[in-house]
């Protein structure tokens, strides 16, 4: 009998993909750094904010008509490997298409970036993996996903200190549909693109005392989500395993 081979769904196509490409995207981003290049700009000390972005805005309008699409894929890049300040991507965005063509672009690439970061997870079965899936605290939490999953996500992102990337990792671990990660990252995040992309930045240079309540409350938004996730995450005392039922045979 010849043996059956099973045909490669989408899926596993999918999977076989998706690493080689983002470490294409992270072998990309550090060789940009090394020499200099965009990735470079945007982190050196030396130069102010608004040189920042016009270095940004140079690299994607030298893409000419297809000057859209990678701006799109640079906010992916960011979302999954997040080696850019993302802010740093709105704003310019606004400035190049306009504030409601610049905003839409920002929020389909952290949209399209929640889902290849939740399905990168989803493709890993290593032994670190499963077994966070298999703790107890996760387990719960997967629960209360599956009740409040969308409403969990939005307002992680509506919050401009959480990460991105971060929340669509973990996102990843749990039973919640990519399409929800999408949706709630599109709702969270539509905001701070819109408003970015709208301002161009220009708002907080003209009045820069609007960046300390902003940090205010963001730093009192994220100890209040470190102490739910602590409460989450941390060791639960696990009931003793029940012993093997260690009935004697019949004779």
């Amino acid at each position: 009998m010849q043996p059956a081979y099973r045909s490669a769904t989408p899926g596993k196509i999918a999977n076989l993909l998706l690493l080689p490409c983002v470490l294409l995207a992270l072998a990309t981003v550090l060789w940009s750094f090394s020499t200099g290049g965009l990735v470079a700009t945007l982190f050196s000390g030396s130069l102010s904010p608004d040189a920042k972005v016009g270095h940004l805005r140079d690299f994607v309008l030298s893409f000419g008509t297809a000057a859209p699409i990678a701006y799109i894929l640079l906010t992916t890049v960011e979302v999954v490997i997040a080696p850019l300040p993302g802010l740093l991507l709105y704003a310019p965005g606004g400035i190049i298409f306009g504030g409601f063509w610049g905003g839409f672009l920002s929020l389909a690439g952290n949209m399209l970036g929640s889902a290849i970061a939740c399905h990168l997870t989803r493709s890993l079965h290593g032994s670190y993996v499963t077994r966070l899936r298999q703790k107890q605290s996760l387990q719960r939490l997967q629960r209360g996903l599956a009740d409040h999953g969308l409403l969990v996500v939005f307002l992680l992102r509506v919050n401009p200190l959480t990460s991105s990337d971060l929340v669509s990792y973990a996102a990843g671990l749990t039973s919640l549909p990519t399409w929800k990660v999408c949706l709630g990252t599109g709702l969270g995040m539509a905001p701070l693109c819109w408003l970015q992309a709208y301002a161009a930045d220009g708002l907080m240079q003209t009045y820069p005392q609007l960046l300390y309540p902003l940090v205010l409350l963001g730093v009192l938004y994220l100890l209040a989500a470190t102490v739910i996730l602590w409460r989450t995450f941390r060791n639960p005392t696990d009931p003793p395993a029940k012993p093997a039922n260690s009935q004697s045979a019949p004779p």
